[in-house]
């Protein structure tokens, strides 16, 4: 995921985009003015918590107890109380984001899960298994956005739970060949075996027929995840609305491109360029 095991030093607020914390728009152009220290805070929590589960070379057992270290400060911050001076800058500006927002703090407590299952489990039997580790890993992040723009209907949660667990999904996809070399098999067992694939062969990063046609059937479904919750964007006001238009066709464009190369991205990456930015911004006027 994301370099230094502790690199709280870079500052969320100079980051645009979806950047270094997977699946979470970081206080762009787009977003309201007096939401951007909050958003800016919770993905400085959550990028943190990333980095200490993914990055450098600590133990697993390290990995685990700084990530437990980290979950009790959350839950000092969250009860008012100090927490240690380990990562006070991230608390220092979390806790007030929780008290003036009321945010929901076990939303941020399902984000430290996903990170310590990261640390310990690298392979996904099912697709419901890898849709529990997208319900902690990403659908808070939506949820907590939603929260922020006083959006909490439920037909609204669902909606951005699909567009998160798809943009979680697309990204696994697009770095298929990165997350295997580092040992990590994101797709779920069940399905090499409907396609004749063997985890041998994923490990080797073999690019035929087999492999394509297990990823193709992976990034559809992705993407009709993500479609399923398009809608959503019509129900986040103002500049929201606009950034989370952006962020669905960014998806949906990256899934284009994967097809475009055959869905091989055991051996090559996909990435946007200007074109597609432009692409998407036209697309995401007509939806």
């Amino acid at each position: 995921m994301n370099p230094g095991p502790t690199s709280s030093s870079a500052h969320p607020a100079s980051l645009q985009g979806v950047s270094h914390y997977e699946n979470f728009p970081v206080a762009t152009v787009l977003c309201p003015p007096h939401l951007r220290p909050a958003i800016a805070a919770i993905y400085w929590f959550a990028r943190t918590a990333d980095d200490i589960a993914d990055e450098g070379d600590a133990l697993p057992q390290t990995r685990l107890d700084d990530l437990a270290a980290y979950r009790a400060d959350l839950m000092a911050t969250a009860a008012g109380l100090p927490p240690s001076p380990r990562w006070a800058e991230v608390f220092g500006q979390l806790g007030p984001v929780i008290r003036q927002f009321d945010l929901p703090v076990p939303l941020l407590a399902d984000l430290l899960s996903a990170f310590e299952q990261d640390v310990v489990k690298q392979r996904y039997a099912s697709q419901a298994e890898l849709l529990d580790y997208c319900r902690r890993s990403a659908n808070p992040v939506g949820r907590l956005l939603l929260h922020l723009y006083g959006v909490n209907d439920a037909k609204s949660l669902a909606q951005s739970d699909c567009i998160c667990s798809a943009l979680q999904l697309i990204n696994f996809w697009q770095d298929l060949g990165e997350d295997i070399a580092r040992g990590r098999i994101y797709l779920p067992a069940v399905s090499w075996a409907a396609h004749g694939v063997d985890e041998a062969q994923l490990l080797r990063l073999e690019s035929h027929q087999n492999t394509l046609n297990l990823i193709a059937d992976n990034a559809r479904q992705a993407g009709a995840m993500m479609r399923k919750g398009s809608k959503l964007v019509k129900k986040v006001p103002g500049r929201g609305g606009w950034e989370l238009r952006l962020v669905v066709q960014g998806g949906l464009r990256i899934l284009e491109k994967i097809e475009a190369q055959g869905f091989d991205t055991l051996r090559r990456r996909p990435k946007l360029g200007a074109w597609d930015v432009v692409v998407m911004g036209w697309r995401a006027l007509w939806m």
